[in-house]
């Protein structure tokens, strides 16, 4: 059958299958259902992860990131339904169920409590680590991000994420995000539902993602459900806040670093509380550091500190009366960063697109979607002198759409839904011998899942299934997942999942790279070696080209105490089929070179491995005092069918300990700090250099009169280890309120408070060495109106 009709088939039977699931779902309800929306009364927006419960009952549950909420299988009565959140008086409001198979709507709203509470605690993570596996998950909103130091005076995503479990930045300096062994290229990033293809920007200080237009950011780091795929180690899932709806706010900051302006209000306000609105939100951010660091920072390097970005993002948001909602959005985000005598690095990527809820009036599925589109462009210039690659280019752009629909029963929950991705690569690329790699490809991919989570007693299971067809190459990808967890005590759970995944994209980098920051983007290869030489010396054959990975995770979550809780977690990712580029290609492939082996003329190669550890992490919440100590020991390691490496960004140890405390009348005083120590990455060492001489000329060339470009002679791939790497970091907050809306904070920052001097990387032809960021202090002004 060929790919167009059966691409179209398969779409229609997923159609049909959503129609019945959504048909079956709304017949089997056999008791009444209360569900709604949680709003702040200040701004409109949702009032996410709170307490909503029947008082007197054992019925409660908790919003979810827009809001939502739904208690099914109620029995006929009347019941005042309670909304709850930490700083906020109780919402309360009476209902009355009727009838079976009733729907009451509700909307409650928030209001700031007038008392101000100097107890923290946590009852709304109780109820849902208890009733969820949360396997390998970490849910984060702004005020989770602003416990860090503030480096140059803005929180950033990219500064928490360096410090949960299993999570690897490779450094001050073009750091990148490793999760558990995946590679950037392996780490699915989704922002309002939009595919973005490079978060972080080449200072590894800051992400794309202006903090404060965030809402969640969920981060898997494996066994992660079927609703998401396409990727095999890890998935981050972020979500922006609509707005606000009843007045015009906004913030404007500067500090030594970078400026950032936020604008977000009403297009049209409500006319009843909880009624339609139009809302917007800009976010722009920019880093001027490349100029302010030459005199700021001069003790750096003369020539300042490289980098500079530009980040804008807005959106529109278009809300029913009865919660439904349909967002339109867009983004621009730029990053160019040049390091002297080395290489310079540019990549900017840009993109739109709209997602939606829909709240049925006669049905308890709720259903949501998005459609978007995206495209990242890339580049990266060798300086000469570095004897290693010229140029590289890479492009890639494409649109991705989904559909969800989940439907509530008591405790338990399916869902239901597809996702449909459409890409196009443009490739280019040199290798350390000069053989020139390229591709141009159109993909397309399909997918359908079917997910349920069930609480039975005191264990839940979240069994689900995700079928992928990859069109490009053919080839489908069934891929069961399990996640289970067990409430061993109020305190004590243990918990696991696994499964299998499965992604077609692969990226291009030299491992031999002094500077690693170029990341191009490849669809998946059909050309591939048929057989695979394993480290035993058997030969596999090589079912199909896709990329796999199978993950097996278990742990054990204990609260110690109301404040304390200890969560620890072993996994194992087997990465039973990986693409690379093929670094030791030599010979192009074609008839002439039909009996050479397949290692020396693919563009391409096939690898496999394996990573492997533990991860603890130890919180603790109280009043105004936050504690973080995060450990994880881990091992990753490749085969490529020649010889066994360590890749990268294999740290053994690593250790990060996070503490934020607030102090003074009304806790306008905050000191943030970071300690972070890990074992120093694998690296491959220069042996020796020699003459390479070009001998593309004529048979009766003299080879003694010609002058040939310096050579470098390399070790064994990653035999060598950099030394540890550790750095401090503190910053310290103070807020003037200035009127009832308006308040200026003001801040102070170090960086590397004991300069130490962690290594970036050594110039392979001068063998200077750069080292990381030394102390860099900075300043920050804020003003919130």
């Amino acid at each position: 059958m060929p790919p167009q009709k059966f691409t179209m088939r398969f779409i229609k039977i997923l159609f049909v299958s959503l129609l019945f699931f959504s048909a079956s779902q709304a017949i089997l309800a056999q008791s009444g259902n209360v569900r709604g929306f949680v709003y702040l009364e200040k701004t409109g927006e949702p009032a996410i992860y709170t307490n909503v419960y029947l008082q007197g009952t054992t019925y409660g549950t908790t919003t979810d990131d827009n809001g939502y909420f739904n208690l099914s299988k109620i029995p006929t009565g009347k019941y005042k339904l309670i909304a709850s959140s930490i700083g906020y008086e109780p919402a309360v409001v009476e209902i009355e169920l009727v009838k079976n198979n009733q729907i009451v709507d509700e909307k409650l709203f928030l209001a700031e409590s007038a008392v101000k509470l100097d107890v923290v605690t946590i009852s709304a993570d109780k109820v849902e680590m208890q009733t969820s596996v949360k396997m390998s998950v970490v849910k984060l909103t702004p005020k989770d991000i602003k416990k860090m130091p503030s480096i140059g005076g803005d929180p950033d995503l990219a500064q928490y994420l360096q410090v949960l479990p299993g999570v690897v930045f490779t450094g001050d300096q073009g750091g990148q995000l490793y999760i558990r062994g995946g590679s950037p290229i392996q780490n699915k990033v989704l922002l309002d539902g939009m595919i973005i293809y490079n978060p972080f920007h080449s200072i590894g200080l800051f992400s794309v993602f202006d903090t404060d237009i965030l809402r969640t950011a969920d981060v898997y780091t494996g066994g992660f459900s079927a609703e998401y795929g396409g990727r095999i180690s890890s998935i981050m899932d972020i979500k922006t806040k609509d707005g606000n709806k009843l007045k015009t706010t906004g913030k404007v900051s500067a500090n030594t670093f970078g400026s950032k302006l936020l604008l977000e209000g009403p297009l049209k306000k409500p006319t009843t509380p909880g009624g339609g609105s139009k809302s917007y939100i800009f976010s722009a951010k920019t880093s001027y550091l490349d100029q302010t660091s030459k005199s700021i920072y001069s003790y750096v390097s003369e020539d300042g500190l490289p980098y500079n970005y530009t980040d804008l993002y807005g959106k529109i948001s278009l809300n029913g009366s009865n919660g439904s909602k349909v967002n339109f959005f867009g983004f621009n985000f730029k990053d160019k960063v040049n390091y002297p005598k080395v290489a310079g690095f540019e990549w900017n990527q840009f993109g739109g697109g709209t997602n939606f809820v829909l709240i049925p009036a006669r049905s308890t599925v709720l259903i949501d979607g998005t459609i978007a589109y995206s495209n990242y462009e890339t580049s990266a210039i060798e300086n000469e002198t570095t004897a290693a690659v010229k140029e590289r280019t890479s492009i890639i752009n494409g649109f991705n759409a989904a559909m969800n629909f989940t439907n509530f029963n008591g405790d338990n929950e399916s869902k239901f839904g597809f996702e449909i991705l459409g890409f196009k690569t443009n490739f280019n690329f040199m290798n350390s011998v000069n053989q020139k790699i390229s591709q141009v490809e159109n993909t397309t991919e399909i997918a359908g899942y079917l997910q349920y989570k069930y609480n039975i007693g005191k264990l839940v299971l979240e069994p689900s299934f995700r079928m992928h067809y990859y069109a490009s190459l053919a080839t489908f990808s069934p891929e069961p997942r399990l996640g289970f967890k067990y409430n061993v005590t109020d305190k004590v759970r243990l918990k696991g999942a696994g499964g299998l995944y499965s992604q077609n994209l692969l990226s291009a980098t030299s491992d031999r790279d002094v500077v690693n920051l170029f990341y191009g983007f490849l669809s998946g290869p059909d050309n591939l070696q048929d057989k695979f030489k394993e480290q035993d010396g058997t030969v596999t054959t090589l079912k199909d080209k896709l990329q796999k990975a199978r993950h097996a995770i278990f742990g054990i979550e204990f609260d110690i105490t109301k404040n304390i809780l200890l969560n620890v977690e072993g996994y194992y990712k087997h990465f039973n089929q990986l693409t690379n580029v093929n670094r030791n290609k030599l010979y192009e492939d074609n008839t002439d070179n039909k009996d050479i082996a397949d290692e020396l003329k693919k563009d391409y190669i096939v690898e496999k491995g394996d990573a492997y550890g533990v991860d603890m992490s130890v919180k603790y919440t109280k009043k105004q005092t936050s504690i973080w100590f995060v450990y994880s020991i881990s091992k990753v390691e490749r085969w490529d069918g020649t010889q066994a490496y360590y890749p990268l960004f294999d740290r053994r140890h690593n250790v990060n300990f996070v503490a934020s405390k607030s102090f003074g009348e009304d806790h306008l005083w905050t000191v943030d700090a970071r300690w972070n120590i890990g074992s120093g990455f694998p690296l491959t060492q220069t042996t020796g250099f020699y003459e390479n001489l070009d001998l593309s000329g004529s048979i009766n060339q003299d080879y003694t009169t010609v002058n040939g470009d310096l050579g470098i002679r390399y070790g064994s791939l990653n035999g060598g280890r950099l030394p540890f790497y550790h750095r401090f970091d503190v910053s310290v907050t103070k807020k003037f309120v200035l009127s009832e809306n308006s308040i200026l904070e003001a801040s102070a920052s170090v960086t590397n408070v004991y300069n130490r001097d962690n290594i970036f990387y050594v110039n392979r032809v001068t063998s200077e060495r750069v080292n990381q960021l030394p102390i860099l202090p900075s300043i920050g002004l804020n003003l919130t109106f």
